[in-house]
């Protein structure tokens, strides 16, 4: 009898415990939402994915998320939540027709599905219990094509524990680093096959690693070229169409090498993908003339130029009104000095780009490249009413702007809309009339029904939309790009966008990057692969070791660079991991095994959950076409594996990759 009264005794003090502890509300619309969020396309805290108000059937609901398309929203909450409630729905101004299906996913279990929700349905009452959950996700699935569908979690919020609060998924897998360190002995790592047209200036930098001082030379150098035997630097002009081959020589006191170098003078530049920095994913709209100079000298200072790094661009924030020798976009008051600024970054070996668009106002607020008064005049009514003038104007002027690029010696622009042919068109005439060989980069999302069109016109298309620091992004924007691999090559290359690597401010302020160790060897593998433009997003100076060592792998970028100009195919996708093959010129085939987890399949998919496992997998070289024997190379390690025959046995990581190099043998 004692011991029962004993047991009912703490069996009540357990429940006052219970009942006494305090719980808060906390509305998910009082979080930094767009930190939790994995879409593409922002998500918006009181109000629809298109920033108004939030109505689902005539419904105006006051507190909530907006999300656009698929989203992932993902919360670790460590077991101090006890209840997710909210009113989902497709907003009124979604997409007619279309499904939609909500999910909320606690520890790889589905505790709520919506099934399919379409535009005019009743909206669905969620409540979910979630004691004991550690890690939450908020799922809404919709046709991968669609980019642009708004969707609604209504009076979302969670109930927690007194003094808690959703936190973000933790990413503090180990860093681990696979690249060994360049030799002290010189090595070029220059592009071995380079563009210009007749007459215009040439900036060519022999891109080398070794001890220094090192000193440079060339055999056969073309007439009209000059180079800097201290600093590797080749200047000048050549008049005559051709195809000129010379060798290019390294030395230091370890030793010299050399490495044979094609000249193609011709209609055609950026024979390989673009690879550099961009400063909007570093800075955004603060960024200025102080930052884009420390972003230079810190590419030089880190030896990424050593690697073959090149291009300094500016993104949108630099523009001010019109005026100048050609009534073109000036720089406004961030970028005093233009012309000194972009001259010294050239005698550091490096390039420079702009931002610009045929839009009368850019994305941020800055004057474009058209206008409806005749001079081009950017009125206060149109910076403060910026979201209206996102259309191309009465008046244009691509030929005065490309002619002002020319004369401060600019190299790349990257031209920035919602695409269509006939802007694109009239930039792309004006770059090559403007006497100077500037890289035109479109963005963002072309239309694939036009990419005909972006090959015959442009050096770069983004094909997909603005990129973000989640897998689900790089998924998307990079992944999925097999349809659009054969239009990438010489001179027209396919553009995922930037690289999200380091230190990031998509969607929120700088914060290191959501994208696992994992998951960041495979974007540099896939880009690599994909022979994209290789862009760091991030501000250089702030680069860790581990980022750094990811950007001077000299075997990754040689597979990007390869003079052949192939981008990879999806040649086989089985058990969770897509197979990515590219033809080198040498014969070879560079292969990327990624462990993509069946991703998307299944709701729990979509999410990170802290105890994914490496995959063991049998790559069967049949499958994809190759038959015989090949001797296999790690490109990350930058080691020999052997030589192997049909199969290649191989653990894995979650969402990581094995690049492989693979030759035949006899």
């Amino acid at each position: 009898m004692n011991k029962i009264i004993a047991l009912l005794v703490i069996g009540l003090c357990i429940n006052t415990t219970l009942f006494s502890q305090k719980n808060n509300t906390i509305w998910l619309d009082d979080l930094i939402i767009k930190s939790f969020s994995e879409g593409i396309p922002s998500v918006s805290a009181k109000l629809n994915a298109g920033n108004d108000s939030m109505r689902m059937k005539g419904v105006t609901f006051k507190r909530g998320v907006g999300v656009n398309s698929t989203s992932v929203l993902s919360f670790y909450l460590d077991g101090h939540a006890t209840e997710f409630s909210a009113v989902v729905g497709v907003d009124d101004k979604g997409m007619k027709d279309l499904p939609h299906r909500f999910y909320v996913v606690g520890d790889r279990k589905t505790l709520f599905d919506s099934g399919d929700i379409k535009l005019g349905d009743e909206p669905k009452q969620v409540k979910v219990n979630l004691i004991g959950i550690k890690r939450l996700g908020l799922l809404v699935t919709v046709d991968a094509k669609v980019t642009m569908d708004y969707t609604n979690w209504a009076n979302a919020q969670f109930i927690m524990e007194d003094g808690f609060k959703p936190q973000n998924i933790p990413n503090t897998d180990e860093k681990y680093i696979l690249t060994p360190p360049s030799l002290k002995t010189p090595k070029i790592n220059s592009p071995k096959l380079f563009g210009a047209r007749p007459n215009n200036p040439v900036l060519y930098t022999i891109a080398a690693t070794g001890e220094r001082p090192m000193s440079f030379s060339a055999k056969n150098l073309p007439k009209g070229l000059f180079l800097d035997t201290k600093t590797g630097i080749i200047t000048g002009k050549i008049a005559k169409r051709g195809s000129y081959k010379t060798t290019l020589f390294a030395k230091n006191a370890l030793g010299e090498t050399a490495k044979e170098l094609t000249i193609q003078i011709g209609d055609t530049i950026a024979l390989t993908p673009p690879i550099g920095w961009n400063g909007w994913n570093s800075w955004a709209r603060e960024i200025d003339r102080e930052k884009v100079i420390a972003s230079a000298e810190a590419m030089v200072k880190m030896g990424l130029n050593h690697h073959g790094w090149t291009y300094i661009n500016i993104d949108d924030a630099w523009q001010g009104q019109r005026g100048g020798q050609f009534n073109a976009i000036q720089p406004n008051e961030k970028f005093p000095k233009f012309k000194e600024m972009v001259d010294y970054i050239h005698s550091l070996g490096l390039k420079v780009g702009v931002y610009s668009t045929p839009m009368i106002s850019s994305y941020a607020g800055y004057v474009g490249g058209s206008s409806n008064h005749e001079k081009g005049e950017y009125l206060d009514s149109i910076k403060n009413n910026k979201r209206a003038y996102r259309y191309v104007g009465k008046y244009t002027f691509e030929k005065e702007d490309a002619l002002q690029m020319a004369a401060w010696g600019i190299d790349y622009l990257k031209y920035d809309w919602r695409i269509e042919v006939p802007s694109a068109e009239r930039m792309s005439n004006a770059l090559k009339q403007s006497g100077r060989d500037i890289v035109y980069s479109i963005s963002n999302s072309a239309p694939f029904s036009n990419v005909k069109d972006w090959v015959r016109l442009t050096n770069t298309f983004r094909t997909g939309p603005d990129i973000r620091d989640s897998w689900l992004s790089l998924y998307v924007s990079a992944f999925t790009l097999d349809n659009w691999s054969p239009y990438g090559g010489h001179g027209h290359w396919l553009d995922p966008d930037m690289m999200i690597l380091g230190n990031v401010t998509t969607g929120t302020s700088l914060h290191p990057t959501r994208l696992t160790p994992d998951e960041q060897y495979s974007h540099v593998s896939l880009f690599s692969l994909l022979a994209a433009p290789l862009l760091i997003g991030c501000p250089i100076e702030q680069l860790d070791p581990f980022t750094l060592n990811l950007l001077t792998n000299d075997e990754v970028i040689a597979i990007n660079q390869d003079p052949l100009g192939k981008s990879a195919r999806l040649v086989a996708e089985e058990n969770g991991v897509q197979i990515w093959m590219k033809p080198l010129e040498d014969g070879s085939y560079a292969v990327g095994l990624f462990n993509v987890g069946d991703y998307g399949k299944t709701p729990e998919s979509y999410f990170r959950w802290g105890d994914e496992m490496p995959k063991s997998f049998t790559f069967d070289f049949n499958k994809i076409g190759l038959k015989g024997n090949f001797k296999l190379r790690d490109v990350w390690r930058q080691k020999d594996l052997g030589n192997f025959k049909d199969i290649f046995k191989t653990d894995i990581r979650h969402h990581g990759v094995v690049l492989l190099q693979m030759e035949l043998k006899n």
